[in-house]
């Protein structure tokens, strides 16, 4: 925090400025994510009253300038070649924030968290299926990767066409093909792509079998919506597979009965639920149901949507002067799913509550 207070000097003609004391950030590091063997620069500009000495902070700890990582003129931080993990176990990846003083205060900067790019091997593959004409095939393939890897599926080692309305592709590595015909036989693999890497699964085979589509079968569903945890801004997937002969139609609802709404709302290929742009209010329990046409003959699946939200602050502290001996009153307001915690800090140290110093936690 700066003091409040403003200096005044002379200029060329003779008239007095008067200048703020306090420290100002003109730029802050940010979040990202970096490909290892690359440089980065994190960036600090500090505008006030000089002389000002700008010190950087990794994890909590204060840097050193090395070979690998120093402080340039402007305060910004270098460091020549990024590494998640070096010969001496140390590792590039952590939360890093500078620091700027003058004799009249000092900020501190947000925390910027820095990763390396990775991508792991795939822990689910394509698995061959056969399946009766007329039905559904649904191969899955995962893979973790910063960033989150881009997946895309071919068949035949040839892209998909994904002007087929029968092939859905979902988001994180599902591949849906509804009314199943004989010339959607094949080998199905996904590549996997980001920054840092491109990953082939192993290949699986779709044989498709011939019909039955005479034989009655009551509704099931094949695979229903997963738990999501999400945070605002993102967009969910909730997944509903159903066969049954008939097919059957496929609907939502939420179980506390409140509306789903139709802002942001979209049905991916036969039945799939997509939420673009979620809420907090998107919160909730979602039933999928298989309905048999004409009927009241039914399956459901639900799942729990969980939406939660960064904390952001809603009223920032005011820099005032007062007398000594006086009472100064800082109001700082947040919020934010789950609510978050606020944590005072004086001269870059966390403020503890004293005799003298009072703390209540108004978050919304």
């Amino acid at each position: 925090f700066g003091s409040g207070r403003e200096s005044a000097s002379p200029n060329m003609s003779g008239v007095w400025l008067v200048q703020s004391t306090e420290l100002a950030f003109v730029m802050e590091p940010n979040d990202d994510i970096v490909v290892q063997e690359q440089p980065l620069v994190l960036y600090c500009q500090v505008e006030g009253i000089q002389p000002i000495t700008t010190t950087w902070r990794k994890n909590g700890m204060m840097m050193v300038d090395n070979e690998n990582a120093f402080m340039l003129a402007n305060g910004s931080l270098y460091i020549s070649r990024f590494q998640k993990l070096r010969a001496d176990r140390s590792s590039d990846e952590g939360e890093y924030d500078c620091m700027a003083q003058n004799r009249f205060g000092l900020v501190v900067s947000r925390k910027a968290r820095i990763q390396a790019a990775t991508m792991s091997e795939f822990h689910i593959h394509p698995q061959s299926a056969v399946v009766e004409e007329g039905g559904v095939a649904r191969f899955q393939c995962q893979i973790h990767g910063v960033p989150e890897p881009v997946i895309l599926w071919q068949k035949n080692r040839v892209p998909i066409d994904t002007e087929n309305k029968r092939y859905t592709l979902l988001p994180k590595g599902v591949l849906q093909i509804t009314g199943l015909r004989a010339k959607d036989s094949g080998i199905f693999h996904c590549v996997a792509t980001n920054i840092a890497n491109v990953k082939f699964s192993r290949e699986a085979r779709l044989t498709v079998s011939g019909s039955h589509s005479s034989v009655y079968k009551d509704p099931m569903i094949l695979v229903g919506p997963e738990n999501l945890t999400l945070t605002v801004h993102q967009t969910a997937i909730l997944e509903c597979i159903a066969t049954g002969n008939p097919r059957p139609i496929v609907s939502w609802s939420r179980l506390d009965g409140r509306p789903i709404g139709v802002e942001g709302i979209q049905v991916l290929g036969t039945g799939n639920l997509m939420i673009s742009d979620l809420t907090v209010q998107h919160s909730g329990i979602y039933v999928c149901a298989a309905n048999k046409p004409g009927t009241r003959v039914r399956r459901t699946a639900q799942g729990r949507l969980v939406v939660q939200a960064p904390a952001e602050f809603v009223q920032h502290p005011q820099s005032i002067s007062r007398p000594v001996g006086t009472t100064a009153i800082f109001t700082c307001l947040a919020q934010g799913e789950p609510p978050p915690q606020i944590t005072w800090v004086k001269n870059g140290q966390i403020l503890e509550p004293t005799n003298h110093v009072k703390l209540k936690n108004n978050n919304r």
